[in-house]
This record gives C-alpha cells, structure tokens and sequence, in this order.
C-alpha cells in the first residue's frame, strides 16, 4: 500500500474545506431505502481539479471513515436501521476534499418470490423465449422515430436465453417490442417479475417503459402501464383521463425515485411490479421493487379502454431514446407475470 502521508497529511486530508463534489454514487440511490449491509458503489474524479489519491465513506457524524486508495468504491457497508446520511469522500492529491451526502432509510426490505405468491396463481416464466410471438413498432406517442431489432444471446445471461432490444432512434423516438403470452379475462392480480442488464449505451435512454395489458370479461383492456422516467427520475405509472369510449391515456408521475442513466451498468438489475384491478378496471399500482428495495406506490386510478380487442394477456418493452439521435441496446432475462 502506497503511504498517502508523503503526499498530503491525515490532518489535512480530514479538515480541508469540502470543494464542489467529483463523486457519483450509484448505490445505493439518495432517498432509497435499503437493508444492511447495503452495497455502496461509487467512483471520483478530478477534486477541483487535482488527481485522485483517495476514497472514503463515513455514516452521520461518524468519525471513524473508510479510506479506499483508489478512485472507485465497491463495498459492503453495514448501519444500524434508521434515517441516516451517507458521506462518500474523495481527496486531491494536494488535499482538496470532494463529498457527495446520500440520504439512506435502513431497515428490512422484502421481495416476493414464488412461495409468497397464494397457492392460486397462475405463473407463465420464460416469456423473453417466445422466439414467434415478439413484434416491434415505432411508438407514435414519443416525440421522434425508432427502429429496433431482436436477438437471443446467452451472453450477458441469467438462464441462457436472454433477448437482447436495440433501439435506433431521432428526436427522441422510441421502440415498442411486444407480445402476448395467454389469456385471462378473470384474473385481478399481478406480479410483473424481469431482469434488466444496460450497457455503456444507457446514456441514450430517456425512458424505460414495462407494461402489460389484459381484455377482461366485458371487452375492455385494462393497460396496466409502469415506466422508469429518465426526464422526471420518477417511476410513472398510466391512467385514463377520460372514459373506456373516449380515452385521454396519460402518464402520472410517482413520489418513488428512478432514472435508468443511473443504474449501474454491466449488471443484472431485478424490477418487480405489483397491481390490481376492480370490475370497473380501476388498477390500483401497489409496489415496485428494485434490486430487492421495495418501494410502496399505492396509488389506484381508472385504466379501462374500448379498442375492441380480442381475449389476450399481453406484454410491452419499451426504449424511448434520448435526444437528437442513437441506439439503445437493452437485455431482458426471467421476465416473468404472475396472476390471480
């Protein structure tokens, strides 16, 4: 280990004025709540302008703080459970001293997994395998125009066979991939379960858009429609303004923080949805739960339409691209519906 004491002092790498922050954070999210130990991922740069010599992190008013002699940060970091500040540090190599606050909720998060589920639902696994059925068109709804195409690799992969979305688009386009998997006019609960991974070309996404319709027993399709918002870095979910006959589709946006340019690449990222309908297709969004962090929506609004569709359970993957123009590349694995 290299001695950092001949290049600054271990007075001055703590007292030193903190300058305008260099250090991203990328776990856990400021206003996530997470279980400890948590994963703390974070990476520096330039300290007002000096070359980085160190990485830290402390908790509140701890004095007791982590060094790294690095400029990146992968740790496992242990708290007791609460509200509390997460400081993550970094020094120049002349003393500058950089610090990015994360506010942080620790506690207990769950997941729900196959044996939370009642003993009546119904489970289709796999759904990114259905090699036939994938479709893909532009969405007239975004702003531009997209293109996309569809490929199965084993490589980035979970189970071996994970479908892999690229998505060309301009001004801000975006690509709609879908396809049914069933049908089920009686179902009113749902667990939507993926696996995510981004690549370096997440800096072209504006939005990532998982959604799933069904035609109940009257006719009418209940869109059942959830994104994460890269413009308002909100989870958002749809409702319908007007009625099944005229309908004013519109997005809402949720108090539950998400932005996928700050997901952490080259890694397999676990989104799990939860609603539920009423007779009068009134869905109500219970949750959604991001690698394992559980974030309460429980927000229910109407989202019943008349487009004359024919019995089916279907499933969207949506890119919009962000900005004037580029490609997206997206891997979905596990994707995974629930129903009861």
């Amino acid at each position: 280990m290299k001695n950092l004491f001949t290049v600054f002092s271990f007075a001055l790498m703590f007292s030193a004025a903190p300058a305008y922050s260099s250090v991203t954070v990328t776990s856990p999210l400021n206003g996530s709540q997470v279980a400890s130990p948590f994963t703390l991922k974070a990476t520096a740069s330039a300290c007002s302008g000096q070359s980085i010599a160190a990485m830290g992190y402390s908790i509140d008013n701890s004095t007791n703080t982590t060094i790294v002699y690095s400029t990146s940060v992968n740790a496992t970091v242990s708290s007791p459970s609460g509200s509390h500040i997460l400081h993550v540090k970094s020094w120049g190599n002349q003393g500058a001293s950089c610090v990015t606050d994360v506010s942080i909720s620790v506690g207990s998060v769950s997941t729900a997994s196959s044996s939370s589920l009642p003993s009546t639902a119904l489970t289709v696994s796999g759904i990114q395998k259905q090699t036939y059925y994938w479709k893909g068109i532009g969405d007239s709804g975004t702003s531009g125009t997209a293109s996309g195409t569809m490929s199965m690799t084993s490589s980035p992969s979970i189970s071996g066979n994970t479908r892999k979305f690229v998505t060309s688009y301009r001004n801000s386009g975006g690509e709609r991939f879908w396809t049914s998997f069933g049908a089920d006019t009686k179902a009113h609960n749902f667990l939507y379960d993926v696996y995510l991974y981004l690549d370096s070309t997440a800096t072209d996404i504006a939005n990532i858009e998982m959604d799933m319709n069904q035609v109940i027993g009257n006719g009418q399709t209940i869109i059942y429609g959830f994104q994460c918002d890269g413009y308002t870095s909100t989870w958002d979910y749809t409702t319908n303004a007007g009625s099944p006959e005229n309908p004013v589709d519109q997005w809402v946006h949720s108090s539950v923080a998400c932005n996928p340019r700050n997901w952490t690449r080259n890694t397999w990222h676990h989104i799990q949805i939860a609603y539920s309908r009423d007779d009068s297709g009134n869905v109500t969004y219970k949750y959604v739960t991001l690698d394992g962090v559980q974030k309460s929506i429980n927000e229910t609004v109407p989202s019943a339409f008349a487009l004359g569709w024919g019995s089916t359970l279907l499933t969207n993957f949506q890119i919009d691209g962000l900005g004037g123009y580029g490609t997206a590349n997206a891997y979905v694995d596990k994707l995974t519906v629930s129903r009861w």
